[in-house]
């Protein structure tokens, strides 16, 4: 059997953990530079509001005080996460994050009623540490184990548990009751495509040929048929896997054509990425800048060029990065362009244990080779013992353009020493 621990409205949970006051409010979790709601408390979805609802559009209700829209604050979101997937490792060996709000638990080795009495465990535990509200779904596959989180936060007779068999009326019920849409990893076309053929809810699907569904559709679709039939068949990626390459961007505040603010972005993408770098124990071997203009303002001259930099020798160290990095910058910049977004990708990643050494290395280059090392395990040590960006290469400027808005993001209250909440009696 395996769990999905569904934290609710995560977003806004996790600001009420620190603001009660928000709590039964209509409250909403703008996008980056404040453009449009992500994240929705139930009292906000019952006036209306839809996802991705622009945030001007809302501006009347803000100003009359009748809704609540805040900044993102991912810093806080994911420090959030990773305290409840602490909770979560205290009953079960095997956490696999899903997604910043969602986690998969392994429930192996237990009967029917231990099973629920530990899922009910994980519901309270988890709001008691962390004051995030959750629900939980056991099944014996993930798809089922997804369908049965729905059905704990969707329908008030679990009352934010449910633990769903492959077999039994009970299942069957559910499955009969959960429109096609609504099962994990069967998209709008795929939903319009099977309806022909008169599959239309989770149970029909569940009683298809697997065979011949692979014939007709994809071996994709016949995991998800297995899977509803309570035959495990999908293995989440693993989280340690290394990844290939690694890419660190992100849109501006305001657009911005100055030359010294896009190197102040370039570096910090850079640096962050080179961070990413290390922790996964890789080297690069080049290094890809970018800049974008924003297409749709179609009154200003387009421009979004990009290059590639090859580094003398695979590296992680920050400073050969951010060098290749801002050679790539000088290269594609262009006067007279107004620019919306930047970024670096490292690219072409190969094991820092496994790096074939030139036979023409001297002492004194494996010497300044192992300095470099040292250096680097130096600042990423002090930024996580001090917080992230104590030690960097270079000052950013105050106010500048690719500084993301966010005008009203609170405090980041587990992370930064200044940001800490107070107490007074």
């Amino acid at each position: 059997m395996i769990g999905l621990v569904d934290c609710n409205n995560f977003y806004v949970s996790c600001e009420r953990v620190f603001q009660p006051r928000l709590e039964g409010l209509p409250v909403g979790v703008m996008s980056n530079n404040d453009g449009c709601v992500i994240a929705r408390s139930n009292e906000l979805k019952a006036l209306g509001v839809e996802m991705g609802t622009p945030a001007f559009e809302l501006q009347q209700w803000v100003n009359q005080g009748r809704i609540h829209l805040l900044s993102s604050n991912y810093e806080l979101y994911g420090d959030m996460s990773a305290r409840v997937r602490e909770v979560l490792e205290e009953f079960s060996a095997g956490v696999e994050p899903y997604s910043i709000d969602e986690m998969f638990v392994c429930f192996d080795g237990f009967d029917a009623a231990t099973t629920l009495a530990l899922a009910r465990t994980l519901y309270r535990s988890v709001r008691q540490f962390t004051g995030i509200p959750v629900c939980v779904g056991v099944a014996p596959t993930r798809t089922l184990a997804k369908l049965a989180n729905r059905a704990a936060k969707k329908l008030p007779e679990f009352q934010g548990v449910c633990v769903m068999h492959a077999d039994g009326d009970d299942t069957r019920r559910l499955l009969e009751r959960t429109a096609l849409g609504d099962v994990w990893g069967v998209g709008r076309r795929l939903v319009e495509r099977l309806a022909i053929q008169g599959i239309e809810t989770a149970w029909d699907l569940r009683q298809a040929d697997p065979k011949a569904i692979r014939r007709r559709y994809s071996v994709t679709l016949e995991r998800t048929v297995r899977e509803l039939q309570g035959t495990p068949c999908i293995e989440l990626n693993d989280a340690s896997e290394p990844r290939q390459r690694i890419m660190t961007s992100r849109s501006f505040g305001r657009l911005t054509g100055e030359l010294g603010e896009l190197q102040d972005a370039i570096r910090q993408h850079a640096q962050r990425g080179a961070e990413k770098l290390r922790q996964q124990d890789s080297h690069a071997r080049a290094v890809l800048v970018f800049l974008k203009t924003n297409r749709h303002w179609s009154d200003l001259p387009q421009y979004s060029p990009s290059v590639v930099v090859e580094l003398p020798e695979p590296s992680d160290d920050s400073r050969a990065i951010l060098a290749a990095a801002q050679q790539g910058l000088e290269a594609i910049y262009r006067r007279g362009y107004r620019f919306m977004k930047a970024g670096v990708m490292l690219l072409d990643l190969v094991d820092a244990n496994r790096e074939q050494l030139s036979l023409l290395d001297t002492p004194e280059r494996e010497a300044q080779r192992e300095r470099d090392h040292q250096l680097m395990a130096a600042l990423d040590e002090l930024n996580g013992r001090m917080g992230k960006g104590t030690v960097r290469l270079g000052v950013p400027r105050q106010n500048a353009a690719w500084h993301l808005r966010c005008a009203h993001r609170t405090p980041r209250w587990t992370t930064q020493w200044r940001e800490l909440p107070s107490a007074k009696a």
